[in-house]
C-alpha cells in the first residue's frame, strides 16, 4: 500500500501546526469527528457505504517519510519542531464506522474517529476522498443493476475514468454495488475478482473480412465466444457472420458453453429483437444478446420498456464516473473535545440552512427493524445513554417533531451498526474479500421496503434523534443564539 500521508489539503497541516505550537495540552486534547452526508446521490433512497478497507489501509500506513519532511521543509512555513513531531507521527486513535457493504442514510454518522485533536485534522481529506468515492460509485452500481432487473451487468470503466486509481477502485466500489466482474485487470488481481470483456473493432477491422475475424476469435477463446457484431452492418452482416460462426464451432466440437452477440451502437432495443430473431431461428436460442454504448439505469430502463432482448450488460463511463451526479457530499465535522479539565464538551456548527446544523457530542447509530425484519428507522443516540428492546420505543422526526411512532415492547428489533476499525491505534478490521462484501451488501438491500429500492421517487427510511440528544442539540442552538444578541 502507497504512503498516503501528504494526500491532504495544505490548511490541514497548517491548522496541525498552529494546534502543535499551542502545546502538548491543546494537540493531545481528545477530539471526537463525525463522518457524514446529507442526501442521497442520484435522487436514490439510501446509498451503499464502501471504501473501508482503503481507509483502512490508509490510516494503518499513516507515516511521513525523510522526502516528506523535506518537501514540506521547503514551503519554508513549517517550523523545524512541528517536523521534528512528524517525523515520528503515528495513528494513536480509535475509529468506528458502519461495515462496508451497508445500506446507509443521510445525516448519520458513518465514520467515528477518536483521537487526539492533530491527529484527527490530518485525516480528514483522505478519509473524504476514500469514502466519498468509493460510496457514490457503488451506489450508482446499484441503480444499474437495480435497472438490469436480474441481468447480469459488467464494469467496463476503465479507459473513462478520472484516472487510475478512480478505474481501480471505482471497479472495487461497482461490484460491491452488484456488478458481476470488471474489464478492468489490476482490479482483478488486487482484489480477487472476476475480470470479463470480449472484443474490439480493431479486432475486427485488422481481419480480411468480419467471418475469419469472429473464427479466429472463437478458435482461441471458445468459451468466451461474445462476438461484436457493429462494425460493418449489424443485421447484414455482424449478426449473419455470428451465426455462421456459431455453427462452424459446432462443426469442430466446441462446446456452445458461452458464446453469443454484442451491441455497441444503435437502436439497441430494435437490433436486439431482431437479432434474437435471427439466432433462434438459426436454432441458436441460448446465444446471450450482451449491449454496451454509454448505458445508464435510465437507458437500461427504456430499453427493457420496450422490450429489448438483452440479458448481459457492459456499463462504463455513466457507471464509473456517475456520470450525472460528480460526488457523494460527505462532510467531516467535530462534534466533541476535550476542556482543560479532560472533561468532553460537544460541539455543533450552526447555519442558515437547517441541514447543515450538526448533531453534537458522543453518539452511536442504532437500526430499528420491525417484525418484517425490515428497516423503520436509523437513531442517533449519545454513547452513554441505554435504549432496550425490552422497553417501548418512541421515535419522532427531529424537525417536525409532531410526527412521532411508538414502538411496543417486542415488536421492534435493535441492532448497533457502528463497529470498530482502530482501537487506540492498533487495527481490529479483520479484510473480506470483495465478493463476501457484495453478499453482505445484498442482504443488507433485503431488509429494505421496496419503496427505498425503487429507482424514482423512492422512499427515504427515517433517521432520527434520541429525545436526549434533541434536547441537547436544541439548549446549545438556544445558547448560540442568546450568546450573539
Amino acid at each position: 500500500m502507497r504512503n498516503l500521508s501528504l494526500l491532504t489539503d495544505y490548511y490541514e497541516l497548517l491548522m496541525m501546526q498552529g494546534i502543535f505550537l499551542e502545546g502538548k495540552s491543546t494537540y493531545d486534547r481528545k477530539a471526537i469527528f463525525d463522518m457524514f452526508y446529507r442526501q442521497n446521490p442520484n435522487n436514490n433512497g439510501f446509498s451503499i457505504f464502501a471504501g473501508v478497507e482503503q481507509l483502512v489501509d490508509y490510516i494503518e500506513n499513516l507515516h511521513f517519510e525523510k522526502e516528506d519532511i523535506d518537501y514540506l521543509r521547503k514551503q519554508n512555513i513549517f517550523k523545524e519542531e512541528f517536523l521534528n513531531y512528524l517525523k515520528d507521527f503515528k495513528f494513536s486513535g480509535s475509529i468506528y464506522s458502519f461495515l462496508e457493504g451497508s445500506v446507509i442514510f443521510p445525516r448519520e454518522p458513518l465514520v467515528k474517529v477518536v483521537a487526539p485533536l492533530i491527529q484527527t485534522q490530518l485525516i480528514e481529506s483522505a478519509l473524504l476522498n476514500i469514502i466519498n468515492h468509493e460510496s457514490l460509485i457503488a451506489t450508482k452500481a446499484y441503480r444499474v443493476c437495480k435497472a438490469a432487473n436480474g441481468d447480469k451487468v459488467m464494469e467496463f470503466g476503465l479507459r473513462r475514468a478520472q484516472g487510475p486509481d478512480a478505474g481501480i477502485f471505482g471497479a472495487r466500489a461497482a461490484i460491491i454495488g452488484g456488478c458481476v466482474g470488471t474489464s478492468n485487470v489490476l482490479t482483478g488481481k488486487m482484489f480477487d475478482v472476476d475480470i470479463m470483456g470480449t472484443m474490439a473493432h480493431s479486432w475486427i477491422m485488422a481481419f480480411s473480412n468480419e467471418e475469419e475475424a469472429f473464427k479466429k476469435f472463437v478458435d482461441y477463446y471458445p468459451n468466451n465466444a461474445i462476438l461484436l457484431v457493429d462494425t460493418y452492418d449489424t443485421l447484414k452482416s455482424g449478426i449473419p457472420n455470428a451465426i455462421k460462426t456459431f455453427q462452424y464451432m459446432e462443426e469442430k466440437n466446441i462446446p456452445l458453453t458461452k458464446y453469443g452477440i454484442r451491441l455497441d451502437s444503435g437502436d439497441l432495443a430494435y437490433l436486439s429483437i431482431e437479432a434474437r430473431k435471427m439466432l433462434d431461428e438459426a436454432g441458436f436460442t441460448n446465444a446471450i444478446i450482451c449491449a454496451s454504448n454509454d448505458l445508464d439505469e435510465d437507458l437500461i430502463q427504456s430499453l427493457k420498456m420496450q422490450n429489448a432482448k438483452i440479458t448481459l450488460w457492459g456499463v462504463g463511463t455513466k457507471l464509473i464516473t456517475s456520470s450525472n451526479q460528480a460526488s457523494f457530499g460527505g462532510v467531516y465535522k467535530l462534534v466533541a473535545i476535550e476542556d482543560e479539565k479532560g472533561e468532553l464538551v460537544p460541539k455543533i456548527k450552526l447555519s442558515d440552512s437547517t441541514e447543515k446544523i450538526t448533531n453534537p457530542g458522543d453518539k452511536e447509530v442504532l437500526r430499528i427493524y420491525d417484525n418484517n425484519e425490515k428497516i423503520f428507522a436509523d437513531l442517533i443516540k449519545l454513547k452513554e445513554e441505554q435504549i432496550s428492546e425490552n422497553d417501548d420505543l418512541e421515535l419522532f422526526d427531529p424537525i417536525e417533531t409532531w410526527k412521532r411512532t411508538t414502538f411496543k415492547k417486542g415488536t421492534y428489533k435493535i441492532k448497533k451498526v457502528m463497529h470498530p476499525l482502530f482501537e487506540n491505534g492498533k487495527k481490529v478490521y479483520e479484510n473480506k474479500k470483495v465478493i463476501e462484501i457484495q453478499e453482505y451488501t445484498k442482504k443488507e438491500l433485503s431488509t429494505l421496503w421496496e419503496g427505498t429500492l425503487r429507482l424514482t421517487f423512492p422512499h427515504e427510511p427515517h433517521v432520527d434523534l434520541s429525545q436526549k440528544l434533541w434536547d441537547m442539540k436544541n439548549n446549545y442552538i438556544k445558547q448560540k443564539i442568546k450568546d450573539w444578541r
